[in-house]
């Protein structure tokens, strides 16, 4: 006698087969580690290109630091080499959100690789929006203290979600069958893109001259504020069950991650470390028109 809950009794058709195959798939650690490997290469060989770009001018930039920088540039290239190794084992390891067991270590490598760069990212405009010119360790007091409570609390806040709760922030594989994620990741960067917005409607303001004239800084918080919006449109879509805001969430993801840290050395710091270059350069050329190498141009 068969019994009646046997799998003879309850056929199954071949759509609900292929959803579950499909399913099993992506559950499993096998179709894990086929939706981690899509984004290893571009994240390592953009990482050690950074890396290497800094070590090739770290001497000049660690003499240049040495000669007269304040506290300010010099902890913040302290930690940019910091944040930038922790991206590098970040982009290294990616596979340990797909690996049993490695949870845990990919979501503390993964929370403090965000938090170093939320300092960088936060850091700058503290500094700028606060007109802090002063010199010394008071100067590097003022500049970080906002930031340095922004990132605490983003950090604490990550961490009880994560550890506490089980939210799973830092694993792109969940797909939208997480609400409490996406929600959790449409407020943060709802309130990253309020922040940036606000700073482009004051510059377009009468209350413009309260900010910095600093055109380099005006180009990084726009560019961080299209940012903001498409992560964000992202997020929601994703939370609402789009497939393309997966899909978009995971470009942000790969654009962060592998641009971010390249376009905030080009805005913040190469200018400071090229100075030297470029004063050395009109000290050369002053010294070959007193030498009367350029009198020939005049003729």
């Amino acid at each position: 006698m068969v019994s009646p809950n046997s799998f003879s009794s309850q056929p199954i058709s071949a759509s609900e087969a292929m959803s579950r195959s499909t399913e099993d798939q992506a559950l499993s650690p096998v179709g894990s580690d086929l939706k981690c490997d899509g984004y290893d290469m571009f994240l390592v060989v953009s990482s050690v290109l950074f890396v290497l770009y800094l070590m090739v001018h770290a001497k000049n930039n660690i003499n240049r630091l040495c000669r007269g920088a304040s506290y300010v540039v010099v902890f913040y290239y302290a930690l940019l080499w910091l944040v930038t190794l922790l991206n590098l084992a970040w982009s290294f390891l990616q596979t340990w959100q797909c690996s049993p067991g490695k949870e845990v270590a990919w979501n503390l490598l993964s929370l403090f690789t965000a938090s170093g760069m939320l300092c960088l990212e936060i850091s700058p405009m503290a500094f700028l929006l606060k007109d802090n010119y002063m010199n010394g360790m008071e100067a590097l007091a003022h500049s970080f203290l906002a930031s340095g409570i922004i990132v605490f609390v983003d950090t604490l806040l990550k961490a009880i979600y994560v550890f506490g709760f089980g939210v799973p922030l830092f694993n792109r594989n969940v797909g939208s069958t997480h609400t409490i994620k996406w929600s959790l990741w449409i407020v943060h960067k709802l309130l990253f893109a309020a922040a940036y917005g606000f700073i482009l409607f004051v510059h377009f303001s009468k209350w413009r001259e309260k900010l910095p004239p600093r055109p380099a800084f005006y180009n990084y918080v726009a560019v961080m504020f299209v940012f903001s919006v498409i992560t964000l449109f992202a997020c929601g879509l994703a939370g609402i069950g789009f497939g393309l805001g997966n899909w978009l969430y995971d470009i942000t993801v790969l654009c962060y991650h592998s641009l971010y840290l390249p376009f905030l050395y080009v805005t913040f710091l190469a200018d400071f470390f090229h100075e030297e270059d470029f004063l050395l350069d009109n000290a050369y050329y002053s010294e070959m028109k007193d030498a009367g190498f350029f009198d020939a141009d005049w003729e």
